[in-house]
């Protein structure tokens, strides 16, 4: 079964999924709620960020969590890889096809059974990196 269909998809949670899928920013709750919020007024941020959970425990979407950094969220659960910026903090999609094996050798390496992985690199992005040049 799929996950929409064992999920309740109120309005509200259906405009959350679709906002956020239409995205490549990856945003943070505050930033998808000002997004939401000209389809649905009177949404409040604790009800978007309530249903971004929901949506990432079902399996609907990734939610990215970086250690002492805001929460982002991706509307793709399908295997990719993210850039994100150490300058400006945004997160991209890598287009480049996930590693065949990677799971099979970590988890020969390991012992673990590797049920997945993410995968993020880590730098400065083409605009921060164009600041920096004409800063200097």
């Amino acid at each position: 079964m799929e996950a929409t269909q064992r999920l309740r998809m109120t309005t509200q949670r259906q405009v959350i999924l679709d906002e956020l899928c239409k995205l490549k920013s990856h945003p943070t709750a505050g930033e998808l709620c000002q997004i939401v919020r000209r389809r649905l007024p009177r949404i409040s941020l604790g009800t978007v960020y309530r249903n971004l959970e929901i949506l990432s425990r079902v399996g609907v979407i990734q939610k990215l969590d970086v250690a002492g950094l805001e929460m982002r969220f991706d509307g793709t659960v399908d295997n990719h890889y993210h850039l994100r910026c150490l300058e400006c903090g945004r997160v991209f999609d890598l287009d480049m096809p996930p590693m065949d094996g990677l799971e099979r050798t970590a988890s020969q390496h390991s012992g673990f059974e590797v049920m997945g992985h993410r995968l993020e690199f880590v730098g400065r992005c083409p605009d921060c990196r164009r600041h920096q040049v004409a800063m200097a």
